[in-house]
């Protein structure tokens, strides 16, 4: 039964993460094509604009469908963990709770996405079908640091200090 729960959670998170990333980039599930991807990004305050977004989406759409497989699992989460790393810092000024637009899911995606890397995709996975399993221990824990560092840089290089003159509210930031 464990690899039947190891399999549930993967398709879930795994498909969600990649819906996310396709709503950035085209007009599938409710997204707004890659102009709208790259406004959003704009409107997050983050540099690139149309690269942003395709970088972003395309990450999310290939971790996503990776960790869906249980296809190289700990790399899979570790890219996961990066993207929705990101989004919890666009939500994070806003609070916790979803209902008030906080960081909430995005926590619960890096969470499961560690603990996909921790367990192991389970025996129905592409990783025990090619016989990768179990990932060596080294590599889990280095997926595990990588994955929200480099979500945490990716913020800190691209995203630009709002400058609203003196006074005025700042505008709060969506993901």
């Amino acid at each position: 039964m464990d690899d039947a729960g190891l399999l549930v959670l993967r398709l879930l998170a795994g498909l969600l993460i990649a819906g996310h990333g396709v709503q950035k980039v085209s007009f599938h599930l409710g997204g707004k094509g890659l102009a709208g991807g790259t406004e959003e990004f704009r409107h997050d305050g983050f540099r690139g604009g149309r690269l942003t977004a395709v970088v972003a989406g395309g990450s999310q759409i290939g971790a996503g469908l990776f960790l869906a497989a249980g296809l190289l699992t700990p790399l899979a989460a570790m890219a996961a963990m990066g993207v929705m790393t990101v989004a919890g810092t666009v939500k994070w000024p806003k609070g916790l709770w979803v209902q008030n637009d906080g960081y909430e899911y995005p926590l619960v995606l890096v969470v499961v996405s560690v603990a996909l890397s921790l367990t192991g995709p389970g025996r129905w996975s592409v990783d025990h079908a090619l016989g990768l399993t179990p990932w060596p221990l080294w590599l889990v824990l280095a997926a595990i640091v990588i994955g929200p560092t480099s979500g945490l840089l990716t913020r800190a290089v691209l995203h630009r200090t709002a400058t609203a003159p003196e006074g005025a509210p700042r505008a709060q930031a969506a993901d």
